[in-house]
């Protein structure tokens, strides 16, 4: 069997359109004081050279876990909709939505609905959605909802932890390799308290019970690597800084190169990451093999 290469990316934070009009919602016009100050840290410049050094290693497959957004306005949905469909076809992308694409307005996955075909294979928005590819399978969840403002929690809402458990046992029957998407960090010490996933204790639950072989997320803005329990062995899990990081504040621009096979004690699974060098050019920054993941 082939191996299976997924590229993740996180946090792209695309430059907002002009605002139309005086902005009434006040997390918004908290969220667009605070770019004002923050602009310089993402760049679009950065962001493309990164989309097309990514798309010279021909990845099987695109994982972006979320924040494509910054206000979560209507222009800039159908702005991050028409990058996606530059980026890639749309069966070869998954988009796990961040807390800004769910930063004001009506609460409720339809919010996504012009993402549709980047959320999953089914037309219906209902996370967690499923995709199989080759040898693996991605398990995307949105923990993106509105918040408080100061506040920018993930929530999992009880019908994508009613439905988790079930899915993952079938994935593992299956023999797949589970790949578990989401915008949040599910393991302790990532993000402080009010940038985490409310629900971390019940999602730990459900991987320590069910097994997956990998979890990715965003929203910390850094690369991390930490590990949650499962029932064979521990479950990797992975945070990449934004794919528009210009550096200064937190990692500088990266993505990863997850690169799966098969392997007599479960999977050999190796890392490449690649993003912004000390001279401003894209480059590979180092290459690590993770533990062989048992399974479930």
């Amino acid at each position: 069997m082939p191996v299976f290469r997924l590229a993740h990316i996180s946090d792209l934070h695309l430059t907002p359109p002009p605002r139309r009009g005086i902005e009434l919602e006040p997390k918004r016009w908290l969220s667009r004081f605070a770019w004002r100050r923050k602009r310089r840290r993402h760049s679009a410049e950065v962001l493309a050279a990164l989309v097309a050094d990514l798309q010279a290693q021909e990845p099987d497959h695109i994982a972006i876990t979320g924040d494509l957004t910054n206000f979560a306005t209507r222009d800039e949905f159908s702005g991050a909709r028409r990058w996606l469909e530059a980026l890639a076809p749309a069966d070869q992308v998954t988009v796990s939505p961040g807390n800004h694409d769910a930063l004001a307005g009506p609460g409720g996955h339809e919010r996504f609905a012009e993402w549709g075909p980047w959320l999953g294979d089914e037309a219906a928005i209902a996370f967690p959605h499923v995709r199989r590819r080759g040898l693996a399978a991605l398990i995307n969840l949105c923990s993106a909802a509105p918040t408080a403002p100061h506040l920018a929690q993930g929530v999992l809402d009880p019908v994508q932890l009613a439905r988790l458990p079930g899915i993952l046992r079938e994935l593992g029957e299956a023999g797949l390799f589970r790949v578990v998407l989401l915008h949040h960090p599910p393991a302790a010490g990532a993000v402080s308290r009010r940038k985490s996933l409310r629900q971390a204790p019940e999602l730990a639950a459900i991987l320590r019970a069910e097994g997956a072989e990998l979890v990715l997320h965003g929203h910390a803005h850094q690369a991390t690597l930490a590990t949650l329990p499962g029932p064979v062995a521990p479950i990797p899990v992975l945070g990449v800084p934004p794919a528009s990081g210009a550096g200064g504040h937190g990692d500088a621009a990266r993505w990863h190169s997850i690169e799966v096979d098969p392997a007599a004690a479960g999977w050999r699974v190796r890392l490449v990451a690649r993003g912004l060098g000390p001279d401003g050019e894209m480059t590979e920054l180092g290459r690590y093999q993770l533990a062989p993941a048992g399974g479930g």
